[in-house]
């Protein structure tokens, strides 16, 4: 079955690139900052849970990648061949990218590390950690054995796993990690079937570890129960943070599988008021997938083609494409322009009189999401 994809860029101002893994940075106490501180080609997705969504076919003349529709989504998500599927896809991957699928690229703020962790074959999972007292948070712990792997060569303790949302490629091991560290928290939303769930959150709600702060953020339409995490950097000096699971990739967004274009936008809407430095870490490596697919609706946009050309570069040599800003991907990531006329015109659509703009703006979202879908199937 198919994987998934993300992304990445160059260190944003005030990064520094991190210490080899294992480095062990002990004995400081949370941050006061004294002015600002310092693989796979891409895989398509499509009508399932990212990077379950096809199934290849090898017949001549066939396009590879099968969507097999609605009912399998169903069954991957409320029964346990989901987990089935998603065990064999981790075994396939273990076999295929024994080192992951991208060449890991540590960022560090005085005070925080980021670790992103490849998994499956386009996954992230994120091991963000206190260098002071050395707790540490996962994001998405995809395979459990890679992100054990990241947590002792960092020689950290993991004290709280963060779920997006319930897919099993987010959250498959959960139970394998609690088992292994006993004090471990498992947060996410309530309204998602999250594997050992133990500390529900609710929209708006703050949970800290160490020094760390992270908001929840509810983000209904992939499913609808997703939440993203915005780490706070002010304290260490640092753009915020948001880990956006399956809700927005770069220059791409999750498929809307239990929400309407409206819920979908509304939730976008809500990611890109966080602010424009604000660092985007996405759940996929989707990055020239997306880039591609967007600039064949906006042929003139030098942003996007800018994107596409360092992309394509980060890519051939097995690098992440990630992070990127909420700036950068306004300028070109199509879903997050719904209220550019440039895109509208291009996609052949005008707002009726007496419309509401956000109505007309859930329009143009829906048809740059029904024409992606085209362009993922074919």
């Amino acid at each position: 079955p198919a994987g998934l994809l993300v992304a990445a860029r160059a260190p944003a101002k005030g990064w520094v690139r991190a210490a080899p893994r294992g480095t062990r940075l002990f004995g400081q106490s949370c941050p006061r900052p004294a002015g600002q501180g310092a693989g796979q080609e891409p895989v398509r997705s499509g009508g399932l849970p990212e990077g379950v969504e096809y199934i290849p076919t090898r017949k001549k003349g066939k396009n590879p990648m099968k969507p097999v529709g609605v009912a399998w989504y169903s069954l991957y998500a409320r029964t346990r061949l989901g987990y089935l599927f998603y065990q064999r896809q981790v075994k396939k991957a273990r076999e295929r990218y024994p080192h992951g699928h991208s060449v890991p690229q540590p960022y560090c703020f005085p005070g925080v590390k980021i670790l992103p962790i490849p998994v499956l074959s386009n996954n992230y999972s994120y091991l963000v950690i206190d260098t002071g007292s050395s707790q540490a948070a996962v994001i998405d712990p995809s395979d459990p054995l890679a992100v054990q792997a990241a947590i002792e060569e960092e020689g950290v303790m993991l004290e709280a796993i963060f779920c997006t949302h319930k897919h099993w490629d987010h959250s498959g091991g959960n139970e394998a990690l609690c088992q292994k560290h006993g004090s471990c928290r498992v947060y996410g939303s309530a309204l998602d079937a999250i594997p050992r769930l133990t500390n529900p959150l609710t929209d708006r709600e703050k949970v800290t570890v160490g020094c760390l702060t992270f908001e929840a953020l509810a983000t209904p339409g992939h499913t609808v129960g997703h939440m993203v995490y915005v780490l706070d950097g002010g304290p260490f000096g640092s753009p915020p943070c948001l880990f956006s699971g399956d809700l927005l990739f770069l220059a791409g967004c999750g498929e809307p599988f239990e929400g309407s274009p409206e819920t979908m936008l509304a939730s976008l809407d809500v990611a890109v008021s966080l602010g424009e430095d604000t660092l985007l870490w996405p759940g996929h490596e989707y990055a020239l997938e997306c880039l591609t697919f967007a600039s064949l609706l906006e042929l003139d946009n030098a942003a996007l083609e800018q994107k596409l050309q360092w992309a394509v570069q980060q890519r051939q040599e097995k690098r992440s494409t990630c992070p990127s800003t909420l700036g950068e991907e306004q300028t070109y990531n199509p879903f997050l322009r719904t209220h550019r006329p440039e895109l509208q015109e291009a996609l052949g659509l005008w707002q009726a009189g007496g419309e509401d703009p956000d109505a007309f703006r859930a329009r143009v979202l829906k048809e740059v999401r029904r024409r992606k879908d085209l362009y993922q199937a074919t």
